[in-house]
């Protein structure tokens, strides 16, 4: 027997943060991503409320409570080669 494939009307909404409530992305015919809100608000959010893990150690980095109190590890010892 045939496996049904699941359309995207027979999967449930994603859930999302209430504050991102009526987002919605699509890909048009041309490829380009089409959202319902600007990408500046987008970015904004993103900057708030998701930590980067590339950039918690960076310096320059304006934000200061991104690193969340999170103490540094210590650095890894460099392997020597077995004889």
């Amino acid at each position: 027997m045939a496996k049904k494939k699941t359309t995207a009307k027979d999967s449930k909404a994603a859930k999302i943060n209430p504050d991102l409530d009526g987002l919605s992305v699509n890909i048009n015919s041309l490829g380009e991503v089409v959202t319902s809100y600007d990408i500046d608000k987008l970015n904004q959010f993103l900057n708030e409320n998701v930590d980067d893990k590339k950039l918690r150690d960076r310096p320059d980095s304006s934000d200061s409570h991104r690193n969340r109190g999170d103490e540094e590890t210590p650095a890894k010892k460099p392997k020597t080669p077995k004889k």
